[in-house]
């Protein structure tokens, strides 16, 4: 549980802004606590539009990249496509596969895999797409480190396009076209590698139509590009503010009614099909049966699902997606269960370790990314987790690192690089290689620089909420106005709220499979609501024995039989002293 509550102050601007929007002072004051206080920036926040995406000629680099693939598919040469094998790389990967085909080009596509290539461009592989007669190469979400890879596709004569949005290194790759916000100076830095594709495609639509206006077919087809953006945006944790949260917004609209035959099988075999779909879908449902692949198996079936796939073949891939995920939870758990183990047993849950580092033997590297996630959440630290195949000769072993804010995990590898084979990624999440040999030097460093870097107070678990609200206020109309501010994610966090002091109203109920959930109605005099509070049920007996409480909590709907009441979805318990 969080050690501290934060409640945002009321700020000055709220009641203007609440005016002019014409929303309740709450709702401005979830905008205040955004950022969002100038009327402009709010007013495109709580109503986007597709319009206000930047075309890409304000993304230098498309159009350019237009004109090679227009010459490229004129000279008859082969176009292949290099992604990465998350859910951000193959949703991105399949939007230019589709529209490289609008065009008529000779294209295809490569996703390494995961475990036998690691990230990134894989030399071995640049030189057999080079040998199968690719004349143009296409990165999609990977790249940007990538300067002897990408030198070695032009000396054997290839061109490359370069897209990505990872964090910069000093050198740049010697690439015929960079499309990357920072190195572009792009006015929206924040974009995800399949928005970066995005703007690839709509130059590549304008560039393929005879006037200033996109061809009809090709603006069908961006239109329903954007659910598979809104897929690899959602999914990476990227900012969902500007262009992110238009393009997630609208995909998710979108996603629904979707053409794709591989987005039809994915919500098919997740259940969701015909359901007003949110940002928790994507997090919780389909990113994970996407990224499931690339984690146990092979990412390349996702593109094949979202590309080349009849409908027979989709709705084979997304239930072979079904299972692999189910087998992820498993492994998941088990590593998961033992590295928290270790966590505790070797001290670094105390306040003196600032970073968590583990490694062990035959760990799959597929799923320690996700069981980086679960410490970090449960221990709020910096984590980096290594995994080594003992029967590896070359004695390298594959890494995942998952930070928290106020520490900028790749500055934080990069001090401590002398160590490593190689890592990349960003601020909250990266990969990286060690040999055995050095993991122990690199830890030392890490935890050095983590507590260099980290102050106790960092570390502190804190709850930030966005004001006090009565129980009065929990109302359907106040659930219409805060989705308003949908989607939520990074950056746009659903909206939390502290309850006045409370007390039970009737008798609680113990719920769940396990016993572990807590349902009840709370009162604070003259107003009465239901809560429910997960993985709570032990605080029951505090609750009993104080009688008053405080909740913070998000709320929610339930609906039943037609109606819809507003509930509270507890977070957090503060009792009576």
């Amino acid at each position: 549980m969080p050690s501290k509550w934060t409640i945002a102050t009321q700020s000055p601007s709220r009641q203007e802004l609440a005016e002019k929007l014409r929303i309740s002072p709450l709702a401005a004051q979830v905008l205040c606590n955004r950022g969002l206080s100038d009327f402009e920036q709010a007013k495109a926040f709580f109503d986007p539009k597709l319009n206000d995406l930047l075309p890409p000629s304000a993304f230098d680099g498309t159009e350019k990249a237009a004109d090679l693939i227009a010459e490229t598919i004129k000279a008859g040469h082969k176009i292949v496509i290099y992604g990465d094998y998350d859910v951000d790389g193959v949703t991105g990967t399949a939007i230019l596969w589709r529209v490289l085909r609008m065009a008529e080009a000779d294209v295809d596509y490569y996703i390494p895999h995961r475990l036998e290539e690691g990230y990134g461009l894989n030399e071995q592989a640049v030189r057999q797409i080079v040998a199968d007669g690719a004349g143009l190469i296409i990165t999609v979400d990977c790249g940007i480190t990538a300067c002897q890879q990408i030198q070695v596709a032009k000396d054997l004569g290839a061109k490359v396009i370069l897209t990505d949005h990872h964090s910069l290194r000093p050198d740049l790759p010697c690439a015929d076209v960079i499309i990357h916000p920072l190195v572009c100076n792009y006015a929206f830095p924040h974009l995800s590698g399949a928005g970066v594709a995005l703007k690839l495609a709509w130059a590549i639509a304008q560039r393929f139509s005879p006037g200033a206006r996109v061809k009809q077919d090709f603006r069908d087809f961006l239109l329903d590009a954007t659910s598979l953006a809104a897929l690899g945006t959602i999914a990476d944790v990227v900012p969902l503010l500007g262009e992110n949260r238009i393009l997630a917004k609208f995909g998710l609209l979108g996603l629904a009614n979707s053409k794709n035959t591989g987005i039809c099988a994915l919500l098919t075999v997740a259940n969701l099909t015909g359901e007003k779909l949110h940002s928790d879908h994507v997090g919780y449902w389909l990113a994970p049966r996407l990224n499931a692949a690339g984690r146990l198996g092979h990412a390349g079936l996702c593109v094949e699902m979202f590309t080349k796939a009849d409908p027979a073949r989709a709705l084979e891939i997304a239930t072979y997606l079904e299972e692999q995920n189910k087998q992820r939870q498993t492994i998941e758990k088990q590593i998961t269960a033992l590295a928290r183990q270790m966590v505790i047993d070797r001290g670094m849950d105390r306040d003196d370790y600032r970073a968590i580092v583990l490694t062990g033997d035959n760990w799959h590297a597929g799923v320690i990314g996700i069981v980086a996630s679960r410490l970090v959440e449960e221990f709020g630290k910096p984590t980096v987790l290594v995994t080594f195949d003992p029967a590896d000769p070359d004695r390298i072993g594959q890494g995942s690192a998952r930070s928290i804010n106020g520490f900028v995990l790749d500055k934080g590898l990069a001090q401590c690089a002398k160590h490593l084979i190689g890592y990349g990624g960003h601020a909250m999440a990266a990969g990286l290689k060690v040999h055995r040999d050095h993991f122990q030097k690199f830890a030392d460093a890490f935890f050095a620089y983590a507590a260099q870097k980290l102050r106790p107070e960092d570390l502190a678990k804190t709850l930030q909420l966005d004001a006090e609200l009565d129980l009065a206020l929990v109302t359907p109309a106040l659930l219409a106005e805060l989705n308003r501010l949908a989607p939520f994610g990074q950056a746009n966090p659903k909206p939390k709220f502290a309850s006045q002091w409370l007390r039970l109203a009737g008798s609680p109920r113990i719920v769940g499979r396990n016993q572990d959930h807590l349902q009840m109605s709370v009162s604070d005099g003259k107003n009465v609501r239901k809560a429910v509070a997960f993985n709570m049920a032990k605080r029951l007996s505090g609750i009993l024995d104080k009688g008053q409480f405080r909740l913070a909590f998000e709320p929610i709907a339930n609906e039943w039989n037609g109606r819809t009441n507003a509930e509270l979805r507890v977070i957090d318990i503060e009792l009576a002293k």
